[in-house]
């Protein structure tokens, strides 16, 4: 009997990105060959108002028909950057979104079941596809369909070299080829995604086994956004004030600048100052001084999580890898920070960076007591201490002013280095009321008036032009 060749396997990588989530949104995907790394298919499209999540699936679902294009009897290894995305399509997450269903079913029809794997990759390992992606929303917010830097007229001579000129014998790996089918496929509608903005329209490139379009430049990097359950979107800012001044520190990436000549957002909103830097602020678990509502700042034992903590830990980073969004984890030096980071870390794949800047208050004498116990043995410092953010506790403790300071000093520095990313800040109340304070422009007594349980969720986003929006505050729904 002849000898039968094995189905070819491809790399398929996918990405999607939205400036707003939801906001104007749009994909990238591209076909790899695994064995030389040579680029077959690109494929990239302006998909109009849409989620982050929704535009992952769209680059999944785009990504698999180009391969089907090229060798519809492949296996294919797919890579996201999304992990919500990957889990799901692997059947260990259920999909409970509406807007999902139909593209994790449309995705799942491309290729029979068991062609398909499923890996989750570092984001700076995506680059390729998240590329595409940004390129397709750069050109639809010019009002342009996405276009590669090689010329259409280039990719038709190939096309037609290759209907010339008959495949090689033995396995089809001939680059050239499969991208002339591929691009005759695609373009015909074979990798069209649904819902797109009118004339938006979807664009596909066969590579010629570059392995990069000649030209292309790097784009900014669109974050994977927050949630699609509307949690942390808004189109509303807010002045970003405080006792430091909002400059990036040194060194740092600032956010791109709105684009010369740019159409404006339609709404409220100020102008498209590109993807901002998003902080989801987590406060650690409960500790056994929790419950009972001691001072429990930088300068007393350090205590670590509780049982009733870790438990929290768990669910928190249970439900920060559902939504699947955050890409960066940094925590506070103190115990109970680190520990409620390593159970996130754990869960998503991600590395921990310690900063110090995120310890909670010194409290000086006042740590390990109660309030009514601080009344009792220091009752003017602690009047004091009310009345006045410039006032420390007895024993050498931290102001607020103070804190408010190295609190400041720290966003600024972790939004330069984290411009357009989404990054876990694991840390404590007070940094975190602080945080949403310079946000509103709220005054220093504000601190007292917002309620910040163990465990729970918040978040701020920051602009290339100074500006902050508070998306979210307290949210504990998933201790529930």
């Amino acid at each position: 009997m002849p000898a039968t060749t094995p189905p070819r396997e491809l790399i398929v990588e996918a990405d999607g990105g939205s400036r707003g989530n939801p906001g104007p949104a749009g994909y990238g995907a591209v076909v790899l060959d695994p064995v030389t790394g040579e680029t077959l298919a690109e494929a990239a499209e302006y998909i109009g108002v849409a989620t982050n999540n929704v535009a992952e699936y769209k680059g999944l679902v785009a990504g698999l028909k180009a391969a089907r294009a090229l060798f519809p009897d492949a296996d294919v290894h797919v890579r996201m950057d999304s992990k919500l995305v990957v889990e799901q399509m692997s059947g260990r997450w259920k999909i409970k979104h509406p807007d999902m269903k139909p593209l994790a079913a449309e995705a799942g029809r491309v290729y029979p079941a068991g062609r398909v794997r499923y890996e989750w990759i570092p984001r700076e390992r995506n680059k390729h596809a998240d590329r595409l992606a940004n390129e397709a929303m750069d050109a639809g917010k010019r009002g342009r369909q996405w276009e590669p830097s090689s010329s259409t007229a280039g990719l038709d001579a190939v096309a037609a070299r290759n209907a010339a000129t008959p495949p090689a014998s033995g396995p089809p790996g001939d680059a050239t080829a499969g991208a002339a089918r591929a691009r005759a496929a695609l373009l015909a509608g074979g990798a069209t995604g649904t819902g797109g903005a009118a004339g938006s329209g979807v664009s596909v490139s066969a590579g010629t086994g570059t392995g990069a379009w000649p030209g292309s430049v790097a784009r900014p990097t669109t974050p994977d956004a927050l949630p699609d359950d509307g949690l942390f979107a808004t189109e509303e800012t807010a002045p970003l004030t405080g006792e430091s001044p909002a400059a990036p520190a040194t060194g740092g990436t600032a956010a791109a600048p709105a684009q010369a000549g740019a159409a404006p957002r339609q709404g409220w909103a100020g102008p498209d100052m590109g993807a901002p830097a998003t902080f989801v602020l987590l406060r650690h678990g409960e500790t056994a001084l929790t419950p009972e509502k001691r001072f429990s700042g930088s300068g007393g034992s350090d205590p670590e999580l509780s049982a009733a903590g870790l438990r929290q830990a768990e669910a928190v980073a249970e439900a920060l890898a559902a939504r699947g969004t955050i890409q960066e984890i940094v925590s506070s030096p103190l115990a109970r920070c680190r520990q409620t980071a390593a159970a996130v870390a754990a869960r998503l794949g991600l590395d921990v960076r310690i900063e110090q800047g995120l310890r909670e208050t010194d409290f000086g004498a006042w740590e390990g007591l109660t309030f009514g116990e601080a009344r009792e043995r220091h009752p003017e410092d602690l009047d004091a201490w009310l009345a006045s953010p410039k006032a420390a506790p007895t024993g050498g403790g931290e102001s607020f002013a103070t804190v408010a300071r190295r609190v400041a000093a720290t966003r600024d520095r972790l939004t330069a280095a984290y411009a357009g990313r989404t990054v876990l800040l694991v840390t404590h109340v007070t940094p975190i009321k602080t945080l949403v304070r310079l946000a509103l422009g709220a005054p220093p007594e504000s601190l007292f008036r917002m309620e910040l349980s163990a465990a729970s969720l918040s978040a701020v986003a920051y602009y290339a032009d100074g500006n902050a929006s508070v998306r979210l505050l307290n949210d504990t729904s998933h201790l529930r």
